[in-house]
């Protein structure tokens, strides 16, 4: 009971960590792109990335955690699809509406559920399901406004789902079935991930803003934002994965969809970002279909968890019933060996 409690108790403050540290940086890189006019969001990404590497590097050296060598091969194609993910996403906001590009995130979900059902064999709950559609819903009304459609956006946003709903799958498959931790993984992988958007970041940011990362001209105050979304981002990328390997893909998306809502309301609370009835709604049908997802996966939590402990106990008395029997039978034996001693004598 204590160590399920201990559980619960890393979900949770992984789930809130998440939360505290997506939507810091999320308005501290908003002052720095919107404000501050700095557009290179990938480039951005990848200082991140290398950042959290040297961070985790620092942290091994001074055995906070253990490093465990994973699989390299594993670890290079893991780091480079969530860094061509990261990519894609990017250019699917720069290509595509923001509207279309709010739906593309939306679609993560159902093709997440589809795809573990499929390939993982998991099973989803109408109940699960219908949260699931509720949440979609809400957020939907809240963030999602004009949807222009066009063939190279389509193209990138139906990339982006995919290499994003993969990476999540594996984080969390490979975090079991290599039983290593989140820090462990974030710290084999996070250079590969850094490599690949240092390289095509630079591209990417020039595509999409016409303007070079390394002609800008960095004031005090942008490299000041910079430097805080940098260490703000190592909470981000670690709560990633302690979220998903805590729980599931699913769950993680749910969460974001949280970070959503969130992000609007501090927009309009800090940041005097325009906000109507229509966003209102939104939020509260998505913090409702959040809440009913929340508490139909603690009832089936539940009911696994009462399954595994009539399955132990079942067990435990099968195995004391075997050996109860086998007693049984040896001391027969003796009995019977002795009897037959006794005989000769």
């Amino acid at each position: 009971m204590g160590e399920m409690s201990r559980f619960q108790l890393g979900v949770i403050g992984a789930l809130f960590l998440s939360v505290a540290s997506s939507v810091s940086i999320v308005i501290c890189n908003k002052a720095l792109m919107s404000n501050l006019g700095f557009p290179f969001a990938t480039t951005l990404t990848s200082w991140h990335l290398m950042v959290t590497f040297c961070t985790l590097h620092a942290a091994q050296r001074f055995n906070l955690f253990e490093s465990k060598s994973v699989d390299m091969k594993t670890v290079i194609l893991f780091g480079i699809l969530n860094g061509i993910s990261i990519g894609l996403l990017n250019l699917s906001l720069g290509f595509n509406s923001v509207g279309f590009y709010q739906m593309t995130k939306l679609a993560i979900i159902p093709f997440t559920v589809l795809l573990e059902t499929i390939f993982l064999k998991k099973q989803f709950s109408q109940k699960i399901k219908l949260s699931l559609f509720l949440l979609l819903v809400g957020v939907g009304i809240a963030s999602v406004t004009d949807l222009q459609l066009n063939m190279l956006g389509t193209i990138l946003s139906l990339l982006a789902i995919a290499t994003t709903c993969v990476g999540q799958i594996l984080t969390n498959t490979i975090q079991k079935r290599l039983n290593v931790s989140s820090t462990q993984l974030l710290y084999q992988s996070a250079p590969f991930q850094a490599a690949v958007l240092f390289v095509s970041g630079p591209l990417v940011d020039q595509l999409l803003t016409k303007q070079n990362v390394f002609a800008y001209k960095y004031s005090p105050i942008v490299l000041v934002f910079i430097i805080l979304s940098c260490l703000i981002s190592v909470s981000v990328n670690f709560s990633t994965f302690l979220v998903i390997g805590k729980t599931s893909p699913v769950t993680y998306q749910v969460l974001g969809h949280l970070k959503t809502c969130l992000i609007l309301g501090f927009g309009y609370t800090l940041l005097h970002d325009p906000f109507t009835e229509r966003n209102i709604i939104g939020i509260l049908i998505a913090i409702f279909g959040m809440g009913l997802y929340s508490y139909f996966c603690s009832q089936e939590n539940k009911k696994k968890q009462s399954g595994d402990l009539s399955l132990s106990s079942q067990m435990k008395d099968h195995k004391d019933t075997t050996a109860l029997l086998a007693h049984h039978q040896d001391k027969e034996g003796h009995e019977v060996k002795k009897a037959t001693k006794d005989s000769l004598v």
